[in-house]
């Protein structure tokens, strides 16, 4: 083979080598890039569901964090002079325990009867037995125990005249304590009271069935009080405060004190109110507590019995109510009592009896060993 030849051959050998070499290298390339390209695709998806993930976490969350609202029920509240000599000695948790307090004071929503007058005016009303006034400056005492809103609906909001119904207005008023069932014109005392909470508007009515005079009616003298004993107008209320409310209470001044089962003329009235549109009725007068009753699934809280009143108290309770944000409402008992005038929480065996107390004057059997209120079959 020449020269020629083997160079030609070497030539051509070197050419292909060098084919094969780049087409090596291209090959790699086209494969790192493959490969890259899948990985960045693979983890483009595993963001994807983490992201998706996380959505659904948060949506989770979204749906577990809906609050509840929660509002508390006391029953009668009496600021007498040897409350006023507490609370000027040792503050609120003199008068209330701190374990009532907290669930005073932690409650969206507190309200009470207030069943006498803030005024340093007036002159008590002849031949009434009791007569019930407090200086002005102990609606401290409320606000410390976190009340937000009261009725002033019962038969001791005018024992000093309308003078110092005024005077209470304006001392609710300043600060900033609702007031329902009473005013200064008829439109005030049938007034809605609504409070807001966790988006939720919740509203309030209040009028009595119990007043010594028919002069006390708003009807026949301003300031005076929503009386019910025809409940027609009540009823009207109810329904017009049901386009403007999500959950609408109803508190009312009804039956005979010291009387533990309620008239026949109260179950009535709560039937009506239920079918008008109310979602709860809660009872107050008879200062000691009465049973509890569902009617077409709703409870009425006959009497709530005194809260803070007077040095002893055998029985009492607060109720405590949560609606949750799909709509359902849950009620429980808080069982107290009050003794040396400080009203505390019963425990232990004296919760239960309390509670068993409570089924033997109700309707049925409502109340369980926590306090749990419902319609047990």
């Amino acid at each position: 083979m020449s020269k020629k030849v083997r160079i030609t051959l070497y030539l051509i050998s070197l050419v292909i080598s060098m084919g094969v070499l780049v087409l090596l290298i291209f090959n790699g390339k086209l494969l790192k890039t493959t490969a890259s390209d899948e990985v960045e695709q693979q983890s483009e998806m595993e963001t994807e569901q983490i992201e998706s993930t996380e959505n659904i976490i948060e949506t989770e969350v979204e749906q577990e964090s809906g609050e509840i609202t929660t509002i508390v029920f006391a029953g009668d509240i009496l600021i007498a002079a040897a409350m006023e000599q507490y609370y000027d000695a040792e503050g609120v948790g003199r008068i209330v325990s701190e374990e009532l307090l907290t669930e005073m004071q932690n409650a969206d929503i507190c309200m009470v009867n207030n069943e006498f007058q803030f005024s340093n005016r007036g002159i008590p009303m002849e031949d009434k037995q009791f007569t019930f006034q407090t200086d002005p400056k102990y609606v401290q005492i409320l606000l410390d125990m976190g009340v937000d809103i009261v009725s002033l609906a019962n038969n001791h909001s005018l024992d000093f005249g309308t003078e110092a119904l005024e005077d209470t207005f304006v001392t609710l008023d300043e600060a900033g304590i609702l007031y329902a069932g009473a005013g200064d014109t008829k439109e005030r005392a049938e007034q809605l009271q609504v409070i807001e909470a966790n988006g939720q508007k919740i509203g309030f009515l209040a009028a009595t069935r119990v007043i010594p005079v028919s002069e006390w009616n708003v009807e026949y003298r301003q300031p005076g009080l929503f009386a019910t004993y025809d409940d027609t107008r009540l009823l009207e209320c109810i329904r017009e405060a049901k386009e403007e409310c999500d959950f609408l209470a109803v508190y009312v001044h009804w039956g005979i004190e010291r009387e533990a089962y309620p008239q026949e003329y109260q179950t009535d009235i709560a039937k009506n109110c239920f079918a008008a549109g109310a979602d709860l009725v809660i009872g107050a007068h008879p200062h000691v507590l009465q049973g509890i009753e569902f009617i077409d699934g709703k409870p009425v809280f006959y009497s709530l019995g005194n809260y803070v009143f007077s040095q002893e108290i055998a029985k009492t309770a607060l109720v405590k109510v949560e609606i949750y944000p799909d709509g359902e409402v849950s009620y429980r008992l808080i069982p107290a009592y009050a003794k040396g005038g400080k009203t505390q929480l019963f425990n232990g065996e004296e919760a239960e009896e309390l509670f068993q107390y409570m089924n033997e004057i109700s309707t049925g059997r409502v109340v369980d060993e926590q306090g749990n209120v419902y319609e047990l079959r």
